[in-house]
């Protein structure tokens, strides 16, 4: 079954770029657009997708607001689609905040093509999706704004073994499944099974949650950023 995407951004010919990019694709439909953020809920309540890319600052409805509203559906609404928030360079509050919300990752406008049609197949498989450039500043920044807790981090990750805090670690970094595995000597099955005992534990949804943890807990630290 095809991956269902809508793309909501106020520049047209991002939508349309972005739009042809995936139509491309043989596992991907774009089965809608919009302009703004309340026109994007609209089109994601009649369309249903999977993926919905959301741009960050839009008018009518900016992308956070249109995110949260998303992700906490009226009564009786049961439908959620994962979010990836498109970005540029200038990373502040504004999406940390959507990643609080729900949002499954984020990624630069000016990414390689081939980057959008993995953040849509990644985040459709379940995993989460921090750009490495965007996800190096987004970390230094949340260090410069916010002090560093003064506890011991691993009492603040909720019980955590140590082998699911240094698989968090490498997660905060920024590394996939694959290279943990290669890095710890352990199978990829064995980091994916850390990993969803980790958000388990810590009651979070995803990857770009679990970096959050990791870094307002303390274990990622300045100049801990990712590769």
């Amino acid at each position: 079954m095809s991956i269902r995407v809508i793309i909501v951004d106020d520049q047209g010919m991002v939508r349309a770029g972005f739009a042809a990019l995936l139509s491309a694709q043989s596992d991907i439909d774009v089965v809608g657009e919009a302009a703004d953020g309340r026109s994007g809920i609209e089109v994601s309540r009649k369309t249903h997708p999977d993926i919905v890319l959301m741009d960050v600052r839009m008018p009518e409805m900016d992308g956070l607001t249109a995110t949260r509203e998303l992700l906490s559906p009226e009564p009786g609404t049961a439908h959620r689609p994962k979010v990836i928030m498109l970005t540029t360079f200038d990373v502040d509050d504004y999406v940390y905040e959507a990643l609080h919300a729900g949002a499954s990752g984020f990624l630069l406008k000016d990414s390689p093509p081939a980057s959008l049609v993995s953040a849509v197949r990644v985040i459709h498989g379940g995993n989460a999706l921090l750009d490495p450039a965007v996800t190096r500043r987004f970390i230094e920044d949340i260090v410069r704004r916010r002090p560093r807790p003064r506890r011991d981090p691993r009492l603040q990750l909720n019980g955590l073994t140590p082998r699911e805090t240094e698989v968090l670690e490498l997660v905060a970094r920024g590394l996939s499944n694959l290279e943990i595995a290669e890095q710890l000597v352990l199978a990829e099955q064995t980091v994916k099974t850390h990993i969803s005992r980790i958000l388990s534990k810590l009651g979070i949804r995803d990857r770009a949650q679990a970096v959050i943890a990791a870094y307002e807990s303390g274990l990622v630290k300045p100049g801990d950023s990712v590769r």
